[in-house]
């Protein structure tokens, strides 16, 4: 069978006359062509800040928070006691006289808004159900602006410093010290938190310091309660990082470890070289070495890890007694140094588990590195844990019972958010779905690649898909993530957008046009924060495709597609001389149109209409050139299409 466009194909719309049988009349459509193909999409015209073709605009600025981090953890109270040094620099037209600063700790405790909107059958949110610590949450000890203590207020997971002068626009800097403790919840929103192993506990820490709040030409300061349902929104800057741990732990974090020789054995120090150049795992720590004295450095009760991440919007840190290490050598396009690590405990061991972690997030980080945008950062490490899956830069934690396909699946969902939103940093508040869609779609293809498909699932139907995505109780992808329920959020952070990229890859742009818009919007916008008018323009820009009907009926409505074939008849009653198949649209989604036509004889052929069929119809007749009696016609034959009612895709002599 073969796929033959319009463009090549007659095609035409078959005026009265030229039929010889009355047309019946088609069935009745809430499909209308005005809604679905309206001008002005965009509310606003470009700007010099953010251009009309999606990119930023020649004035186009972000502020910029660099921390210097300082952190203890004591494991007999689970309490982590920091200091953090902070400057931040005002690039923006306005100067500032005060700040905000996210305390997300503090949605760990009792009385926090997160915890208040909880409902009794449970959340994943906040402590997941477990009794609040009476201790969580921050303690802050004091704020000062250089050496000079200043007020602060904190209201939930929010704090406003108020400033002594105001900083200055376009490029005024002020530096903040800061010095604060907590409690590292047993449990945070599957983001931070403490599993017991029989070798000991492991941290996961995340949301350890008060972090900036993001201050853009949108919003202006983006101050958003932290209630556990959206994730983070984060200004770029450098990170120097130093955990103090009990000496027998071993310490992962964002970045590039810098004093290794202090806190790792002769041996050990050894593998990690061969780790650097070899493309097989390398064991650093092994299982049996786990319970070894002689795995650590002699002689300290406590040590200090120094680590250093460049150009990143967050960092995180693991930390145990209990950690098995290994590491191998990560094949970058410009040939940059950068190792994939895990760390885990001996129950998460083997090769049908976290044996092959390593093995996953450089199969993951390589492909994506070649097809999208590079891999930004020396190292990047898998830490088993409580947490089920969360993404920090150069950091992910993992569920410790995760094996085979679901090892790989969460290792490379969470590596992938490496390029959204910790490359394109947008507004996860806001726009959950424009960091978990795009993830999401992007892990289709390393899964299809990986060993070649070794972890890869069936084709899927999308006229099933297509009807649970587009069911009427849905809210519209383009929602809050707290402005959905929970339950949805699967279906319409993740699932929904990222199969919608793959329809717009697919089936209506094709991969070589997509993948060059897509990989142009990466590169326009990293690190920086877009918006979706900035991705929409941009993939409209670069693949010189109007998509307003798209991106209205996909990601702003939940509309439906359903489109049927209603009649075959002949011109002049011959089939010698064309067939006349009537298509009805009877729902408000629109998407190009794929037939498959067979003939009395068994030839069959397939047609491709585009979406403009439906500009101005809601039934629309093409003229087949046949020169034999159609035996049936079948709408989407693939099932490549969203069509939730498939009883009407099929005509039949």
């Amino acid at each position: 069978m073969k796929l033959r466009l319009i463009a090549g194909f007659t095609l035409a719309i078959v005026a009265i006359g030229n039929i010889s049988q009355a047309q019946q009349q088609p069935p009745v459509s809430n499909y209308n062509y005005h809604e679905a193909f309206a001008p002005f999409f965009y509310t606003k015209n470009g700007s010099e800040f953010r251009a009309a073709d999606g990119q930023p605009g020649p004035r186009y600025w972000q502020n910029r928070a660099d921390y210097q981090l300082s952190a203890t953890l004591n494991d007999q109270t689970n309490e982590v006691t920091g200091a953090e040094a902070l400057t931040y620099t005002n690039n923006s037209p306005q100067k500032l006289d005060f700040l905000w600063m996210q305390l997300d700790q503090n949605l760990f405790k009792s009385d926090s808004r997160g915890s208040a909107i909880i409902p009794p059958s449970g959340s994943r949110n906040g402590t997941g159900g477990r009794a609040a610590n009476p201790n969580a949450g921050y303690k802050i000890k004091s704020v000062k602006v250089g050496d000079t203590p200043v007020k602060f207020l904190i209201e939930d997971t929010r704090m406003q410093i108020f400033l002594p002068s105001a900083v200055n626009p376009n490029g005024g800097q002020v530096k903040l010290n800061i010095e604060y403790s907590f409690v590292v919840p047993e449990y945070g929103s599957d983001r931070t938190g403490i599993l017991n192993t029989k070798n000991g506990k492991i941290y996961t820490v995340a949301q350890w310091y008060p972090r900036m709040y993001v201050y853009d030409d949108i919003m202006g300061w983006n101050a958003v309660p932290y209630t556990g349902p959206a994730e983070f929104y984060l200004e770029y800057g450098d990170f120097d990082l130093s955990i103090t741990a009990p000496a027998n732990h071993i310490v992962v974090a964002s970045g590039e470890l810098q004093n290794p020789q202090d806190v790792y054995t002769p041996e050990q120090l050894k593998r990690w070289a061969q780790a650097e150049k070899s493309e097989q795992t390398v064991v650093i720590r092994s299982a049996s070495e786990v319970t070894e004295a002689s795995s650590r450095p002699a002689g300290k009760k406590e040590l200090t890890w120094h680590f250093k991440i460049k150009n990143a919007r967050d960092a995180a840190w693991g930390s145990s007694a209990s950690f098995i290490v290994d590491a191998a050598k990560m094949n970058l396009p410009s040939g940059k140094k950068s190792t994939a690590i895990s760390a885990y405990p001996v129950e998460s061991d083997g090769n049908s588990a976290w044996g092959r972690s390593t093995e996953y997030v450089k199969k993951s980080i390589e492909f994506n590195s070649q097809k999208w945008f590079e891999y930004p950062y020396p190292a990047a490490t898998a830490v088993a844990g409580v947490v089920g899956g969360m993404e920090y830069p150069g950091i992910v934690f993992c569920g410790y019972k995760a094996k085979k396909d679901q090892l790989w699946g969460v290792n490379d969902h969470e590596f992938g958010h490496t390029w959204f939103p910790m490359i394109v940093g947008s507004n996860e508040r806001l726009y959950g779905w424009m960091d978990e869609g795009f993830n999401t779609f992007i892990n289709t293809l390393t899964t299809a690649d990986f060993n070649k498909g070794e972890y890869a699932s069936k084709k899927r139907d999308m006229q099933q898909v297509g009807a649970y995505l587009t069911r009427p109780e849905l809210e519209p992808v383009l929602s809050t993530p707290e402005n959905l329920k929970e339950a949805n959020t699967g279906w319409l952070l993740y699932f929904k957008p990222g199969m919608g990229l793959t329809l717009l890859r697919e089936q209506i742009l094709g991969p070589e046009r997509f993948d060059f818009a897509f990989r142009t919007y990466i590169a326009r916008w990293a690190f920086k924060h877009p918006t979706p008018d900035d991705f929409f323009r941009t993939i409209e820009n670069a693949a010189g495709e109007n998509l307003n009907w798209f991106w209205r009926g996909w990601f702003v409505n939940n509309w439906r597609l359903d489109v049927g074939v209603s009649g075959v008849k002949y011109v002049n009653n011959d089939p010698a001389k064309g067939a006349l198949i009537t298509l009805d649209n009877l729902d408000k989604l629109v998407m190009p149109a794929i037939l498959e036509i067979k003939t009395v004889s068994g030839k069959v052929e397939r047609l491709k209409l585009p979406v403009e069929i439906w500009e101005r119809n809601t039934s629309f007749t093409v003229k087949y050139p046949s020169t034999e009696e159609i035996q049936s016609v079948t709408y989407d034959p693939d099932k490549v299409l969203p069509d939730y009612n498939p009883d009407n895709n099929v005509w039949k002599k």
